[in-house]
């Protein structure tokens, strides 16, 4: 994949019969979930599972990026989550509670071809924002918006989190990453909420949303997606920019400058995606 993705979908790892599927939901990446979504007492069993799906997976059949999120690094699943996704050669390992970037150092000196993502779900990985994201081999920050709020004793997932949010994305680019990826919206059968959630969080600077349910991927690419309006206006801006050949125009009442030709090339690049 080119670009980031948006819809990041999580599936609990031991329902393999769920994998193939999310598959095909329209996500642009799958994260196989060895944490949260499994049981205490089906912890292995899960990694025995995902490990034979993708020792299975034809990953020259194309489809979206697989990543895995594993456990902890305080629990006691964490070492053999790492050793199976070194075995698989992973796409890409989902580190929760992410907030020692030794910790990040060893995963990626043993897994030397996955990119990794921390989850950034506590107080203390906020506080080590700047070296986890200056880790080898981290390629996008991902906030754990729920188990941050428990972590804090916040309430609301609005204007609550917005300083924690912006430091997310400023980390990112200053250590040049992929625009970070948002927390999960919990409504299932509510898209208008997702998608206002999804443009929220792209309007913060993020580039993308982990998925609950396979209801919510077009939801998610959607809000991640420029609005018809938007690509009106981009098209206008770049039409007035070639026919003054880069003298300053103004489009809708507004000056048109480099930055603003450049925001609406990244549009109409996002549009490509579909």
């Amino acid at each position: 994949m080119t670009q980031p993705a948006r819809s990041l979908l999580f599936v609990p790892g031991h329902q393999p019969a769920r994998f193939d599927k999310a598959c095909q939901s329209g996500a642009d990446a799958v994260v196989l979930d060895l944490e949260d979504a499994v049981p205490l007492d089906r912890k292995d069993e899960a990694r025995m599972q995902v490990a034979h799906w993708l020792a299975a997976r034809d990953v020259d059949g194309g489809g979206p990026v697989v990543g895995v999120r594993i456990n902890a690094a305080d629990t006691p699943w964490h070492a053999a989550d790492i050793e199976m996704c070194a075995q698989a050669a992973v796409a890409a390992l989902m580190l929760p509670k992410a907030e020692d970037a030794a910790v990040l150092r060893a995963i990626a000196a043993a897994l030397p071809s996955s990119v990794l993502w921390p989850l950034i779900e506590t107080a203390r990985g906020i506080d080590q924002i700047g070296a986890i994201a200056a880790s080898p081999r981290v390629q996008r920050l991902v906030f754990g918006s729920i188990d941050f709020q428990a972590d804090l004793g916040i309430e609301g997932e609005g204007v609550e989190l917005l300083l924690f949010r912006s430091r997310i994305v400023l980390a990112s680019r200053l250590a040049g990453l992929q625009p970070p990826i948002d927390g999960v919206s919990t409504s299932i059968d509510d898209p208008a909420s997702v998608e206002a959630d999804a443009r929220q969080a792209r309007r913060l600077g993020f580039g993308g949303k982990l998925c609950i349910h396979p209801k919510q991927v077009e939801t998610v690419n959607r809000g991640f997606s420029p609005t018809p309006a938007q690509l009106e206006w981009a098209r206008r801006v770049i039409e007035a920019d070639a026919a003054s050949r880069g003298a300053p125009v103004a489009v809708d009442g507004k000056m048109v400058d480099r930055p603003v030709v450049l925001k609406a090339q990244a549009l109409l690049a996002a549009a490509d995606r579909g």
